[in-house]
Order: C-alpha cells, then structure tokens, then sequence
C-alpha cells in the first residue's frame, strides 16, 4: 500500500508519517488534484502559509511543511459559529473520556501508527471511523485518537482527529466544522523518492518528502521522483483540554495540549 511504504520511507516525525492507516484514497488522488483549487500553500492563492498572520501559532513541525500543505482560509463569522463549534467540542470531550485508558482504544479497534517511532503525538487511529467520515460527520467517531508519552503514563490522551474525503470543497468542511472557528489542512505536493535516493528524506536540507524543497510535479519527475499531488484526507484537530477556547483547534503538535 503506498501510504505505509512511502511514509515509513520518509521517516517523518509528525502527522505525516502517523496516517499509516487511513484507507482508499492513495488510488483517488490524481482525479481529485483540482479539487481544491487555489489553496495550496505553495501557489500563493488562499491558505497560503507565507502569508498567514497566524503561522506562528502552528509549531516548527507543521511550519517546516509549508510547501506541502493546503489549509482553508477564515470565513467571516457567521452567527451560531461558534456554538456549533462548542457543541462539536464538548462532543468530542464526552466521547473522549473512555480512551483516556490507551488500552480501550485498543480494545475497539484503533491501531497506533508507527509505535516504535519517537513522536511528538502518537495517531490510534481506527479504519472503520476514517471510511465513515468520507460520507458523514459523526463528532462521535474521530478517525484518530492522540495521546503524548510523558515520563508517568505511556500515553495520555490529549486530543482526536477527524477527517474528511480529500475531494471534500470548503462548504463540505465548512459545514463541518466552522471555517470562522478552525482550519482544516491536507498533505499535498509529495514527491516519492526514486528507490536509490531514499536517504534524502532524512537529510539536513532533503528535496524528496513532507519537507523537502520540491513541490512541483515538473521538479519531481526531473529528479526521478514520483509525484503526489495529494496525501491522506483533509483533517483536523481537536483539543477540548485546552482551557482557552483559540487553543482547542490548534495546528501546533509540538506542544502539549492537555495539563
């Protein structure tokens, strides 16, 4: 399967290598290139990370990938935004209170990506949830659970991920989530590197992979590469420990978010 075999290749360190396991959509990408258009991070049209006044609060991991990614502008506020939100929020709180045992989330099936790899928050993530959430949203049902190791508990539970299908338009997201509220974003412009390169990922200045320079299809084929237009399923991340409601869609992994 693609995912596993290029993510583990790239060795990556943050939510790009922990989506080991999301089903069926590595075959839809290239129909589903256009899908989105005018959001890539890279493009200079809207969502792109140069120009966001708030990329600071997005922590050095998902920074460092501003040539990969595509993220939802801010919509204007609509009235009862932010009350869908809160209610999306105290849903996921709720559902979140039996997984705060690692070993439940086992037991109904989420599987944790990478385990043996060291991370900053470890994905469990669950099959069934990510088919469901390409055709419905269910606040009950996040494709991931996200836990931190801390030198006291193996993992504690700090948040949930949901996602959405990679062709998903920004009112499909929108009514999901607010877009007034929170920002969904999807791993895009990956270039695969050829078989004898693969060292490249884990290099200081690397060109193949999540952080590498190249993000165009014409740069990647020029260096042997295998493009990728999209990675995974748009997604998001919730956080409802986070006391100050701004925190509780926060794009920044590298910290914790539960105290």
């Amino acid at each position: 399967m693609f995912h596993t075999r290029c993510i583990i290749l790239a060795g990556l360190v943050c939510e790009a290598v922990l989506l080991t396991v999301l089903p069926g959509h590595a075959s839809q990408q290239d129909q589903q290139k256009d899908s989105m258009a005018g959001m890539n991070m890279s493009s200079g049209g809207k969502g792109n990370m140069n120009d966001m006044a708030d990329m600071k609060n997005m922590g050095p991991s998902m920074a460092a990938m501003a040539g990969h990614m595509t993220i939802t502008p801010v919509r204007p506020k609509q009235p009862g935004d932010e009350a869908r939100a809160k209610e999306i929020v105290a849903e996921a709180k709720a559902t979140m209170e039996r997984y705060k045992d690692y070993r439940k989330a086992l037991a109904d099936g989420y599987v944790i990506a990478n385990p043996k790899l060291e991370q900053p928050q470890y994905h469990f993530n669950k099959e069934a949830n990510a088919r469901d959430a390409d055709l419905r949203f269910d606040p009950t049902k996040p494709t991931s659970l996200l836990y931190r190791r801390t030198p006291y508990q193996q993992y504690k539970l700090e948040g949930v991920m949901y996602t959405a299908r990679p062709n998903a338009t920004e009112e499909d997201l929108n009514n999901r989530i607010p877009l007034s509220v929170a920002r969904w974003h999807e791993h895009t412009n990956f270039c695969e590197a050829p078989a004898d390169r693969v060292k490249d990922y884990q290099s200081a200045h690397p060109k193949f992979g999540m952080f590498g320079s190249i993000n165009t299809k014409e740069a990647c084929e020029a260096e042997g590469g295998i493009f990728h237009p999209y990675m995974f399923t748009w997604m998001i991340h919730v956080f409802p420990y986070e006391s100050d409601f701004k925190d509780v869609f926060s794009m920044n992994d590298d910290m914790p978010h539960v105290h």
